[in-house]
């Protein structure tokens, strides 16, 4: 039986290899992915001992004083604790209801467009913005924005009055939605579009021969079949919560927004980098970064409970 064993071992190995330099420009291909999360992703999450340690440079990682949960000890006794987390799950919520639901409506309405090429045109038009740099859609919403934007003049001649918004808090939340709407909504929307391009036409040529109309082939053919799709986004999304998109955030901010634009990534920025605590804002990466795995799987949890594919 060993023999046997051996032998058939032998004849795999060349098989493998044959394999292997067949499809060897597709292994290439996906090195470098997997190289880049090794380097980027895997090798530094040793560095997440620091946030159990008082960390001094000079001592290093490894030399470095012992102190284990006393900074979330302190992070959660610290006043600013509740402000941070109730302005980041407000930014969060507020993308997650608005700017969600749009990339899959817009979807639809795309898939529905009777002219393939002017759909084309549609689609590529509207993920253009998403290649926009944060500074320069930062840079567009201060000139739009202004007492003298281009918003104002227009407020102006409606006969209404000219308003500071980015240094009114009550609208950082609604500018920074916005954004996020008119920057990502064509890009999130393009794996909607790829799910609705294999639902089965015979599907909706049945549903016409029943009678039903574009509305009703939409409810009762188009949505159910991306649904899946909608709920693994939705997932991965509510597994974002405590990581708002920190650069726009920083940018768009001053010092009147303050009170509904300090959010957590915003404070680890200050206290990490500016104030030299690598330590105290490591453990509160850390604990934000539980509390987006609990979400994960409590809204994974969640959707295999209500008959729903969840992601594992």
């Amino acid at each position: 039986m060993k023999v046997m064993t051996d032998a058939k071992k032998k004849k795999r190995w060349p098989q493998i290899r044959r394999r292997l330099y067949r499809n060897r420009y597709l292994y290439l291909l996906i090195a470098v992915p997997i190289v880049y999360f090794i380097i980027f992703k895997y090798l530094p999450m040793y560095g997440v001992v620091i946030a159990f340690e008082n960390f001094k440079i000079r001592r290093g990682i490894f030399g470095s004083e012992w102190v284990g949960f006393s900074h979330f000890k302190e992070y959660l006794f610290d006043p600013a604790f509740w402000k941070l987390v109730r302005n980041t799950l407000l930014l969060s919520f507020w993308q997650i209801l608005i700017a969600f639901p749009l990339p899959v409506i817009f979807a639809l309405l795309v898939n529905e467009l009777p002219n393939r090429r002017f759909a084309g045109l549609v689609q590529n038009v509207s993920f253009l913005p998403h290649f926009i740099s944060v500074v320069v859609v930062v840079s567009m919403l201060t000139m739009f924005c202004s007492r003298d934007g281009i918003i104002n003049d227009l407020i102006a001649f409606l006969g209404g009055t000219r308003t500071s918004f980015l240094i009114e808090s009550k609208y950082f939340r609604f500018l920074y939605v916005a954004s996020e709407v008119w920057q990502n909504t064509g890009w999130s929307a393009i794996i909607y579009i790829a799910a609705l391009s294999n639902v089965n036409m015979e599907l909706y040529e049945a549903a016409k021969i029943d009678g039903a109309g574009r509305f009703r082939q939409i409810l009762n053919i188009s949505l159910p079949c991306i649904l899946p799709t909608i709920v693994t986004m939705l997932i991965l999304n509510t597994g974002q919560m405590m990581n708002v998109s920190f650069d726009k955030v920083l940018l768009m901010q001053n010092a009147a927004t303050y009170e509904v634009s300090d959010i957590i990534s915003t404070y680890v920025y200050r206290r990490g980098l500016e104030g030299a605590q690598y330590s105290y804002a490591a453990a509160i990466d850390l604990f934000s970064s539980v509390i987006n795995l609990t979400m994960l799987c409590i809204t994974n949890a969640v959707s295999k409970k209500l008959g729903q594919d969840g992601l594992w």
